[in-house]
């Protein structure tokens, strides 16, 4: 319980530093002097980071536990978070954006990783749901509260005041954090980083929950991180705070979400779970575009929807984990990990060529954004026909469910 709540503690930092910038985005401007490019550019560093972070950290998951590899990681997060705080400039910035990202990268992982060694693959994402669950407070921690401090004593001190509490954070870490008992037998040690990856990225088993992996998360994030603000705001005229709590609403959704769908995964499994998951965000998506220009509650409540089934992260991260021995838990969760968060970027990347395309050619904002969730919707449901060919557990004869 102890090593959980060090977690939780972590994991909410980490998805505060996910969304904080746009609070400051306003004083980066002014005493930096950033233009928008550049403030996308220091989200793009933290994100970068964070997922190229993955590899080397499932091999020190696997090589060195998850105390020293999260307590070394989060001391480049303390790093990256007072250099921030005292940066004069757009570069300074963007490095410490990107120790940021490097110092969070193990977080979830470490969570993950004690899940996956000390309790059998159906308690896995059960775990993993509540980490994930309770640690999305973060979110909205960075929103009004941040504002509150910002407003009060400058974002210098505020963010300077944050760097502390990873520094205490990581002596948490250290002092409760307890590793698993050692695997017996040196085949978990001999692994080399590159040989790790390619031993999961050959399983065959796992060739069809790869594609699902790469884009499901995306959709949800990409919607929430991007797209729900300028939606509203010129399709149906939100001002800012109306924005605001529609964004907020949709964060607590998706925290609300991981949690609700335990009793669906204890009753019908990983695999059921996930589609059916799928499928109402797919209904969703194309039900936004096609209806949801013509109320705004609707549209609201389309994009709670999206949030409270779009998030199936640690079901799938699940399903994906039964076919991982324990030696390959470490390099296994961040291989998938990874591909959670590049496929996020891609995504996010994507959405923004296509509607940029789209007003260039004309359209309005009621048709660009009607494309721009149809789009979604398909590319989810591709993916989800791959997903649905996927076993939904190994063979009783096979090696890695062991």
């Amino acid at each position: 319980m102890t090593s959980f709540l060090v977690l939780l503690l972590a994991y909410m930092l980490s998805q505060f530093f996910r969304a904080f910038l746009a609070v400051v985005s306003a004083d980066l401007v002014r005493d930096l002097g950033l233009d928008q490019g550049q403030l996308g550019s220091l989200q793009a560093a933290w994100l970068v980071a964070f997922a190229l972070s993955q590899f080397p950290v499932g091999y020190a998951l696997d090589r060195l536990g998850p105390r020293r590899t999260l307590a070394g990681f989060l001391l480049a997060a303390v790093a990256g978070t007072v250099l921030f705080g005292l940066a004069q400039g757009y570069l300074t910035a963007l490095m410490a954006l990107a120790l940021i990202g490097i110092g969070c990268a193990p977080i979830l992982m470490a969570g993950f990783y004690l899940a996956a060694r000390l309790y059998p693959p159906r308690h896995f994402a059960t775990l993993s749901s509540l980490l994930i669950g309770f640690g999305s407070i973060g979110d909205p921690l960075s929103g009004a509260p941040l504002a509150y401090f910002v407003a009060g004593y400058g974002w210098r001190v505020t963010v300077l005041g944050l760097a502390g509490i990873v520094a205490l954070t990581a002596l948490l870490v250290v002092l409760l954090l307890k590793d698993p008992p050692p695997l017996p037998g040196p085949a978990h040690r001999h692994a080399s980083l590159l040989g790790g990856i390619r031993q999961i990225a050959t399983k065959r088993a796992l060739w069809l929950i790869f594609p699902f992996t790469f884009v499901s998360y995306g959709v949800t994030i990409s919607i929430r991180g991007l797209w729900i603000a300028p939606y509203l705001q010129t399709v149906h005229g939100f001002d800012l705070a109306a924005t605001s709590y529609a964004a907020m609403a949709m964060g607590g959704a998706i925290g609300v979400g991981a949690l609700a769908m335990l009793p669906l995964y204890r009753r019908v499994g990983a695999k059921a779970t996930v589609a059916g998951c799928a499928v109402v965000v797919i209904g969703a998506c194309f039900a936004q575009a096609l209806w949801g220009q013509s109320s705004s509650r609707l549209a609201v409540g389309l994009f709670l929807v999206m949030g409270l089934f779009g998030v199936t992260y640690a079901v799938v991260m699940g399903h994906a984990r039964a076919f991982m021995a324990p030696s390959e838990i470490g390099r296994g969760v961040t291989f998938m990990n990874f591909l959670f968060m590049g496929g996020a970027g891609v995504m996010q990347w994507t959405s923004g060529r296509l509607v940029k395309a789209l007003a260039g050619q004309g359209y309005d904002a009621q048709t660009t954004y009607g494309w721009l969730f149809a789009f979604m919707g398909l590319a989810l449901a591709a993916t989800l026909a791959l997903y649905a060919a996927s076993p939904a557990e190994p063979r009783r004869d096979a090696p890695a469910a062991a």
